[in-house]
């Protein structure tokens, strides 16, 4: 039987799952990536519990576990220092089944393609797709060397996606979601301190540690789309975050202007019909971007690449009926994701006095009261459980025994 052939536009984390997965299935794999090399560059992600066990599928979640670098407490403050409610490491992983990892982007698109037989990624291809395909009909995609024929295209090229405007030309895209964000890596500061998230008046920021010492720290502002502070992002992050409680301004000081990456937030708010057309797929930002204010962007891609291999077995000739599949499974979930990310936005950015008060007093009732119940919030997101035939033997194996307490 000839082995099917799938071309991935896009050589981010899901594009790169969604190759690995793939790979794991049977198929041979070509990614196609319009940067000029796999560079070091973004920032800081946070994998929880349902991602880790996603990428069991491609023998990658306990690489990815042994990153954990939050040990202990951490929480919610307010500008001035105050906090508002307080969460611990242990009790996350205790809920969820795993720990809350934050890693550099670039440490996880490396992990990714350790998985993946050398020469599966192309760089410097940028890629059209040119035809969807059809039962019968082969999808088609161009690049400047050639086209491209394969039994499935996966479009996992961002928020932006062109495949996505090729599947769905009417699709109005995502929605400014009225907010702007900063990410910086750093060296870690001098004095220690604990993870925190911190919530003001149409603001926020947050400090979180990476395992290898460094600092992930972000920052978001409600602002009108395309602005740029008139000096440099830097200088714009002091005058709004200058005065906030230690360790910010420790952190502020040790960022060098050129590392501050800025972008405005879009988000899907109108959902595509179907994440597929023909034999092409989408994945990621380019079906269901979504704000980040639950952390969840980067662990839904990789649950769509996972799901997505699993209804891809490598006999199908013609992929229509799995990847109908694969759009019923992933587009409910990931949009309730969505729904779920724009609501936490809506009350972290705030920018009534009145209303910023109510909502401190609220949250600061609540961890007193009921210092589990902020955990609840991740209740149907964080303890997704991929479906059971991807995982490798092993890893299914550690998967039934972390559920039922065997001692396999």
């Amino acid at each position: 039987m000839q082995q099917p052939r799938a071309v991935v536009i896009g050589a981010g984390v899901g594009g790169l799952t969604a190759a690995a997965a793939l790979h794991r299935r049977g198929w041979s794999i070509t990614v196609l990536e319009r940067a000029a090399r796999l560079e070091p560059v973004g920032a800081g992600i946070s994998l929880a519990a349902n991602s880790q066990r996603a990428l069991d599928a491609i023998d990658l979640g306990d690489d990815v576990r042994a990153l954990a670098a939050w040990q202990g407490g951490g929480g919610l403050r307010t500008p001035g220092g105050r906090w508002l409610s307080r969460m611990d490491s242990a009790t996350t992983a205790e809920r969820f089944g795993g720990p809350l990892v934050l890693l550099h982007r670039a440490t996880l698109v490396d992990l990714l393609v350790s998985r993946l037989p050398r020469g599966v990624v192309r760089t410097g291809a940028a890629a059209r797709l040119a035809d969807p395909g059809a039962p019968g009909r082969p999808a088609r995609v161009t690049t400047e060397d050639g086209d491209h024929e394969a039994d499935l295209v996966i479009g996992a090229d961002g928020i932006d996606s062109a495949v996505r405007r090729t599947l769905f030309p009417d699709h109005p895209g995502p929605r400014y979601a009225g907010f702007t964000t900063w990410r910086v890596v750093i060296p870690a500061p001098d004095r220690p301190f604990e993870p925190h998230e911190t919530w003001g008046r149409g603001r926020i920021w947050g400090t979180q540690p990476l395992k290898d010492g460094r600092v992930y720290a972000y920052a978001a502002a409600v602002a009108p789309p395309g602005g740029r502070a008139p000096d440099d992002e830097r200088s714009g992050l002091l005058r709004l975050y200058g005065d906030w409680h230690s360790p910010i301004p420790d952190v502020l000081a040790a960022v060098a202007p050129q590392d501050v990456l800025r972008h405005d937030i879009r988000y899907m708010a109108e959902p595509l019909p179907a994440y597929h057309r023909g034999r092409a797929a989408l994945l990621g930002d380019a079906a269901h971007a979504m704000a980040p204010t639950m952390g969840q962007g980067g662990n839904q891609a990789i649950e769509d690449a996972v799901v997505l291999a699993h209804h891809l077995a490598p006999e199908i000739t013609d992929p229509s009926a799995a990847l109908a599949a694969y759009t019923r499974d992933r587009l409910p979930r990931t949009m309730d994701v969505v729904r779920r990310s724009a609501r936490t936005a809506r009350m972290i950015t705030l920018t009534s006095a009145p209303a910023v008060a109510l909502r401190d007093a609220a949250i600061a009732a609540v961890g007193r009261l009921a210092p589990g119940l902020a955990l609840r919030s991740f209740d149907g997101i964080a303890d997704w459980r991929p479906p059971a035939p991807t995982y490798p033997a092993g890893a299914q194996r550690k998967a039934r025994s972390e559920e039922t307490g065997e001692n396999i």
